[in-house]
C-alpha cells in the first residue's frame, strides 16, 4: 500500500517489499510539521539485496528544537549560532555502512607516492565493499581550496580545510582517504584533534629526498633546484615527519613495496582495530 511521506505526494513503491500498512494513524508514526517521522531500516530478505521497510517509532530528539538565545554561542566569526543534532547519528549511519568512519592521514613528501597509495587503498577497501572517499592535495586545489596559494598562512588554512572535510566524512560514517604532504606536526596534530581517539590514523610514507626527486613526477623539483618555485618542502622548505604516527611505510631504493602491497598494511591495520565492521 502507498503511503505519502509528504502532504500532497506519493510516495515510490518499495523495493523487494510492500510499503507497511498506513502509518498515518499508527503509534509508529509522528508527524513533524507536514513530514512524518518515519524511519526506515534495511531488513535482509531471501533473495540478496532485497529490502523491506519497517517503520520505527520517532524520539522526541526528532523534533523541531528552537534556538534558544541562552543556548546561542559564537564560533570563529561566526555569532548566535546553535549546534542542531539530527535525528541519525554517526552509529546509524555506520550500522547501515556496516564500517567504521574515520580518517587516514597520508603524509610525506612530494614524489613520495601519496596519491598512489590513496588509490591503491579505495580499490582494496572498495574491493571489500567499504566506502571511501579520497581528498586529494592537488584536487582539493581545484575546488574548495582553489582561493589558497602556496604561502605560508595558505597552507595552513588548507590544511585546516581538508581537516574539516575529512571530519565529515567520517561522521557520515566513510573511510576517507586524505593525502597531502602537510609537511608540519603542528597542523596534521589540528586535523587530529578534531576526531575522537582513535579515528585519526596518520599514515608516514618514509620516502627519501633523494629517490622523490630522482622520481619528480611533476617536475617541480627541477623548478625548485632551478629557483623557479620558493618554498618548496624538502628543498628549501622544512618537512616535519611524525614522531608518533599508526604507520609508517618505509621505501628505499633498493626496497621498494608495490602500491598494492603497502595498501595491504594499512587495510590489515583497519581491520585489526574494528574499522571494517559496524
Amino acid at each position: 500500500m502507498d503511503i505519502a511521506a509528504v502532504q500532497g505526494v506519493r510516495a515510490r513503491p518499495s523495493i523487494g517489499g510492500p510499503w507497511p500498512a498506513d502509518l498515518e494513524s499508527g503509534p509508529a508514526s509522528k508527524k513533524l510539521g507536514f513530514v512524518k517521522a518515519t524511519r526506515f531500516d534495511r531488513v535482509r530478505g531471501v533473495g540478496a539485496g532485497s529490502w523491506s521497510l519497517k517503520p520505527v517509532k520517532a524520539t522526541e530528539e526528532s523534533t523541531a528544537s528552537v534556538i534558544n538565545e541562552s543556548t546561542a554561542t559564537s564560533v570563529g566569526k561566526s555569532t548566535n549560532i546553535l549546534w542542531h543534532k539530527s535525528s541519525v547519528d554517526k552509529i546509524d549511519r555506520q550500522e547501515l555502512l556496516q564500517q567504521k568512519g574515520c580518517v587516514i592521514w597520508i603524509t610525506g613528501l612530494s614524489g613520495s607516492g601519496k596519491s598512489t597509495l590513496a588509490c591503491a587503498l579505495s580499490r582494496g577497501l572498495h574491493s571489500r565493499g567499504k566506502l571511501t572517499y579520497i581528498l586529494d592535495g592537488d584536487n582539493c586545489r581545484h575546488g574548495l581550496n582553489r582561493d589558497l596559494s602556496f604561502k605560508a598562512e595558505d597552507r595552513i588554512e588548507n590544511i585546516r580545510r581538508i581537516g574539516e572535510v575529512a571530519k565529515l566524512f567520517a561522521d557520515a560514517g566513510v573511510i576517507c582517504i586524505a593525502s597531502l604532504i602537510s609537511p608540519y606536526r603542528k597542523d596534521r596534530d589540528t586535523c587530529r584533534a578534531l576526531l575522537p581517539e582513535g579515528e585519526f590514523v596518520e599514515v608516514f610514507l618514509d620516502v627519501p629526498l633523494q629517490l622523490c626527486e630522482s622520481r619528480d613526477p611533476k617536475g617541480l623539483y627541477k623548478l625548485a633546484r632551478a629557483g623557479k618555485i620558493k618554498g618548496f618542502t624538502g628543498i628549501d622548505d622544512p618537512y616535519e615527519p611524525p614522531l608518533s604516527c599508526e604507520i609508517v611505510l618505509r621505501q628505499k631504493e633498493d626496497n621498494c613495496a608495490s602500491p598494492c602491497e603497502m595498501a595491504e598494511t594499512v587495510i590489515a591495520y583497519l581491520d585489526e582495530k574494528g574499522y571494517l565492521q559496524a
